[in-house]
């Protein structure tokens, strides 16, 4: 039993970590959220997107993970134990591995919960609950908790108990077959995971409203964001959609054959055309009779020689911009981190990697005033943070901790199977 005096300077000793978490960068500015306690139950991406973005803005994150670790570690190239998606989402974080089929695991995350501002998840509607952990039995304990829960299809309605990940979702939302309509493509899924991160976005401005709205009633709540309502909300090609058109007739930019590589122009052809042929008296000469594909054919040949008569690249943006034709470089996944607005932005950071390395990160992408933001640290170990979170979060003494760990209760990565 601890004495007061100890129980006393405990508290401080706790009291003062978490100053020192909430407190500013290194420029001595504030982060926005330095003061909120979030604890990550989430996998994959939607879930650990939010809790990446929350750590940038200063929060106290904490991802719990099982013992076999989320997937996404073992994602792509691993180094040191961590692929690069699962840093890129969880870098900042701090780490607790809790075995839930031990006898006392589910009660150690329903502490952890009761200790928190927000929980992050993003499991199946259900299968929370049916472990103890859903969010009326934690509201139980912690009123003023707010939960944010990501899934395919909502937490109620017809479809809620399906499982979904982000291909599920880009073939239900008409992403799929709209890239069939309009390119032309295959019936396969994209390469970028754009329901995760759009559901994840979404779920933010959820949580942080929520938690604007505890200030003033000082109650938590469940924020229940569906990944298909979150696309739904986002994609403007189905809102021109609404009144009834069966189809969109689409007027994007299109990709030029320019000197020293293809540029991507605003506006499609039959507008480039008609401003450069006002502007610099192009002119193009089809056969007589010729169909409306063949004057296309020979309009678009016309703007390609134009295009080839400039000496520099240089000149050529120059000439576009004059006529408010605004061009963009097409780049690779890898040439666009080396762009000179990335450097000068410091959109990628280079952060310590917890082995005696660096690697790289993509900053979140909020450039406050007064403020600080940004990548704090290196992606977590399995279970590295165990000790630590459960003294400052929980109170356990360093006996009750050890027990724990004992008992298998809770793991760290050195102990893995």
């Amino acid at each position: 039993m601890h004495h007061p005096m100890e129980e006393e300077a405990d508290e401080e000793r706790t009291a003062a970590r978490r100053d020192a978490r909430a407190g500013g960068a290194a420029d001595g500015k504030p982060y926005p959220l330095g003061d909120l306690r979030v604890l990550d139950l989430s996998r994959f991406v939607a879930g650990p997107f939010v809790g990446r973005l929350l750590c940038d803005l200063g929060a106290d994150v904490v991802k719990v993970e099982p013992p076999s670790g989320d997937v996404t570690r073992l994602f792509g190239v691993v180094r040191h134990g961590l692929s690069g998606l699962y840093f890129q989402q969880n870098a900042g974080k701090r780490n607790v591995c809790i075995d839930i089929k031990q006898p006392g695991g589910v009660e150690l995350v329903r502490t952890l919960a009761a200790g928190a501002d927000v929980v992050v998840e993003n499991f199946r509607p259900g299968v929370l609950a049916g472990l103890g952990l859903g969010y009326e039995t934690l509201a139980a304990s912690n009123p003023r908790l707010v939960m944010l829960s990501i899934s395919g299809f909502g937490q109620q309605g017809p479809e809620a108990g399906r499982q979904a990940y982000a291909p599920i979702i880009h073939a239900e939302s008409g992403w799929v077959a709209r890239r069939r309509e309009i390119l032309g493509a295959p019936l396969e899924d994209s390469v970028v995971s754009f329901a995760d991160s759009i559901a994840g976005l979404h779920g933010l401005v959820g949580l942080l409203s929520a938690l604007h709205l505890r200030n003033r009633t000082g109650r938590g709540q469940h924020v229940d964001v569906s990944m298909l309502d979150a696309w739904l909300a986002t994609d403007d090609y189905v809102h021109y959609l609404l009144d009834g058109a069966e189809r969109l007739v689409y007027q994007g930019g299109e990709v030029w054959e320019a000197p020293g590589g293809p540029l991507m122009l605003n506006r499609p052809q039959p507008q480039v055309w008609k401003i450069l042929q006002e502007a610099y008296g192009l002119s193009a000469e089809a056969p007589a009779g010729a169909d409306r594909e063949a004057r296309r054919r020979a309009r678009r040949e016309a703007i390609l020689r134009w295009m080839r008569s400039f000496d520099s690249r240089d000149g050529l943006k120059r000439a576009l911009e004059k006529v408010d034709l605004v061009w963009g470089e097409v780049r690779t996944s890898q040439t666009v981190l080396e762009s000179p607005t990335v450097a000068a932005r410091g959109i990628v950071a280079l952060v310590a990697d917890g082995a005696d390395g660096q690697r790289r990160v993509v900053q979140s992408p909020y450039r406050f005033s007064e403020a600080a933001s940004g990548a704090r640290g290196a992606a977590p170990r399995l279970g590295q943070h165990n000790a630590a979170v459960f003294e400052e979060w929980a109170g356990l003494s360093a006996a009750e901790i050890a027990s724990l760990v004992e008992r298998k209760v809770l793991r760290a990565e050195e102990e893995r199977e």
